[in-house]
């Protein structure tokens, strides 16, 4: 078994920062080829024969270590299922989580329309302050498409979320997107360790002078 992991100088580095990524969105929209893509990047492209990617049946995850600043950051990727039956189930993993990736399929419109569902689950399951990203995914079908770009722009600007077209099969636009909502959450987590930390001196000023 391996033990701490070593510094330049020999002194042992904190472990890394875990961050809970959960993926959203309705069933066959390519989630799991979007984490696979994501985590393993070297693996054949999404949609090969050997490949192709059955739904989601319940929870999985994936785990990515990733450097931010000089910061070791370990993503724990939550993959969930779309379909109705899993709906409690998979939301039920939403607590806790500081990131999401909600992802629709720009050939189904359906998946669009169910976005506002899945970010009230959110918001319900995780409050209104969590970072969210929105994917219109399969932008390699471009011959296929019935939602056009305009309307996934419009519903994350609504949202004041980040958004992009992605596609798992040509990666295109996945490294990007998960860099900016991880950079996104790490802000977010190094103002929530200030403000604790003003608070604490605060505190500790307050009990000093008490003291005399």
């Amino acid at each position: 078994m391996a033990g701490p992991r070593k510094g330049p100088g020999g002194a042992e580095e904190p472990p890394p920062l875990l961050v809970k990524i959960v993926m959203a969105g309705e069933s066959c929209v390519g989630k799991t080829s979007i984490v696979r893509r994501y985590t393993e990047p070297d693996s054949p492209p999404a949609g090969t024969p050997a490949t192709s990617y059955l739904a989601t049946i319940g929870i999985d995850f994936k785990v990515k270590l990733v450097m931010f600043n000089d910061t070791r950051v370990k993503l724990q990727i939550w993959d969930t299922a779309g379909q109705e039956r899993f709906h409690t189930l998979s939301t039920s993993y939403f607590r806790g989580a500081q990131g999401f990736v909600l992802v629709y399929d720009i050939t189904n419109l359906k998946s669009f329309q169910s976005i506002t569902m899945w970010m009230q689950d959110i918001y319900e399951k995780a409050g209104d302050e969590v970072d969210v990203i929105l994917l219109g995914n399969k932008c390699d079908k471009e011959s296929e498409r019935v939602v056009p770009k305009q309307k996934g722009e419009k519903i994350a600007w609504e949202y004041g979320i980040p958004f992009f077209e992605t596609s798992a099969k040509d990666n295109v636009n996945i490294e990007h997107a998960f860099s900016l909502l991880t950079k996104e959450i790490l802000e977010k987590k190094s103002c929530v360790l200030y403000d604790l930390d003003v608070v604490t001196l605060n505190e500790s000023k307050k009990r000093t002078c008490c003291a005399f």
